[in-house]
């Protein structure tokens, strides 16, 4: 691995290993822990039932072996020094395939809680990683994941049929709608429709027709890969996707350089990148087939358990409100107390944060609850047996505990209308935020609500 492209793009992915291991090792075990939200021990145990013997090929993770608060916290560890050793170019593709299998174990486990499409993403990108330098086929593969990921990004907005994306309206919402907006975004929110409306043809302009070019010869290729790493910042600057828009431009670096593609190697190497590059290509092209025509070959349903390719697009219909779960706890059924949330909008006077690189992803799951109901999400059924058990590594995943003598005796979830402010409210009353009452999400409940606990 000589070339300085190479060099450049495996220290940015060893970085991007070390945020990501490091931002779970804080909050796993209030996730997936012994005390956690959804305990991965109990998720083991009934995947072993239901699978028997299959289920190490089916279910591929190291926590079959132990699956306590102490394994889930050394994974995350050991992933970051590993992804040290990537950045120091010290057994960099044992160190590579280590971050890999460790991650890969986590996203197994993880529920709800790691199956967004980054970690994916980083996945995909991680397994093709551990062969750069056998071949210059690999190389081709980064781009042929850099062509699906940006196409498939555009595609899955005009082919849901939204009428948000087709009026060119999707982003008069996006900003205020979005799962965590920065500070920049309720300035973004303010611009006029008719910015919005270009906005919406630039992106879609930048997603659809730039992945074709990044095929082409280096003048051309050059300012495809520049107007999508335009694309990304942007994204960066006005949301918080934890690793997703550093990984997206860190694939644009091996755009810069042919070295790579026209360097000698191995036959022994060639051929295992060979035929590594024909696997992803069979099963990327297969789920193109399924996403353009809506047919499904087989080799689209290979091993989807292990994460080589993957088919992606965020925001395909866009949420045009936006309803955030309050969730407040009583002693006495009368007089409530709300918790809050570190990085989620609550109250109104208080900026959106910057958070990415690092992932709350508690907060992020409390986005998608509020998009359904808590019959459509049982995670958010067993956060509030915890809060009702007052599991200390639960709590430290919210803001400071508005009980910290004991845990209360109610919960109840309420949920809000939220919008950003416009100028003159924001002068007048400091705000960042409006909101108004829709009702109940979650009637008040006891410990005496919950027949079995989580385990």
């Amino acid at each position: 691995m000589h070339s300085r492209v190479l060099w450049l793009f495996l220290k940015v992915l060893g970085v991007i290993y070390a945020m990501a291991f490091g931002s779970l090792a804080l909050q796993i075990a209030g996730l997936i822990g012994s005390k956690g939200i959804l305990p991965a021990g109990a998720y083991l145990t009934g995947l072993a039932q239901a699978l028997g013997p299959s289920r190490y090929w089916r279910v591929p993770t190291v926590f079959w072996l132990r699956s306590s608060d102490t394994a889930l916290q050394l994974a995350c560890w050991t992933g970051v020094l590993f992804a040290i050793l990537v950045m120091a170019g010290v057994l960099q593709r044992v160190a590579l395939a280590a971050c890999y299998a460790l991650y890969l174990s986590l996203a197994t486990v993880g529920q709800d809680f790691l199956s967004f499409q980054w970690d994916a993403l980083l996945l995909e990108a991680g397994f093709l990683a551990i062969f750069l330098g056998l071949s210059p086929v690999i190389v081709w593969m980064f781009r042929w994941l850099l062509f699906r990921l940006m196409l498939l990004s555009g595609a899955a907005k005009l082919l849901s049929g939204d009428p948000a994306w087709r009026t060119l309206t999707a982003l008069s919402f996006h900003y205020q709608t979005q799962p965590l907006p920065t500070p920049i975004a309720w300035y973004m929110q303010q611009l006029p429709g008719w910015f919005q409306q270009a906005s919406v043809v630039v992106m879609l302009a930048i997603e659809l027709v730039a992945p074709f070019l990044l095929f082409c010869p280096r003048k051309v290729r050059l300012p495809a890969g520049a107007a999508i790493v335009f694309l990304q910042a942007l994204i960066l600057l006005t949301g918080n996707y934890t690793f997703f828009n550093l990984l997206t431009i860190a694939f644009c670096l091996l755009l810069l350089d042919d070295a790579p593609l026209a360097r000698p190697t191995g036959r022994l190497s060639d051929s295992i990148a060979w035929g590594v590059a024909a696997v992803i290509l069979l099963i990327g092209g297969s789920q193109l087939l399924g996403v353009f025509f809506g047919v499904t070959p087989y080799p689209a349903r290979i091993a989807p358990q292990f994460y080589v390719a993957n088919t992606y697009g965020l925001f395909s219909v866009m949420t045009t409100v936006r309803h955030e779960i309050s969730i407040e706890g009583s002693d006495d059924g009368a007089s409530w107390r709300e918790y809050p949330f570190r990085y989620k909008p609550g109250d109104v006077d208080r900026a959106p944060r910057w958070v990415a690189p690092h992932q709350p992803r508690l907060d992020w799951q409390m986005w998608f609850a509020a998009l359904g109901t808590y019959r459509d999400n049982p995670w958010f059924v067993n956060f509030v047996y915890r809060l009702l058990e007052g599991s200390t590594p639960v709590l430290a995943l919210v803001g400071p505990n508005p009980f910290p003598a004991a845990p209360p005796r109610y919960i109840r979830a309420q949920v809000y209308d939220y919008a950003f402010t416009d100028w003159s409210t924001r002068h007048a009353t400091g705000a960042w935020w409006k909101r108004e009452p829709v009702g109940s999400y979650l009637p008040p409940v006891s410990l005496q609500n919950f027949r079995t606990a989580p385990q």
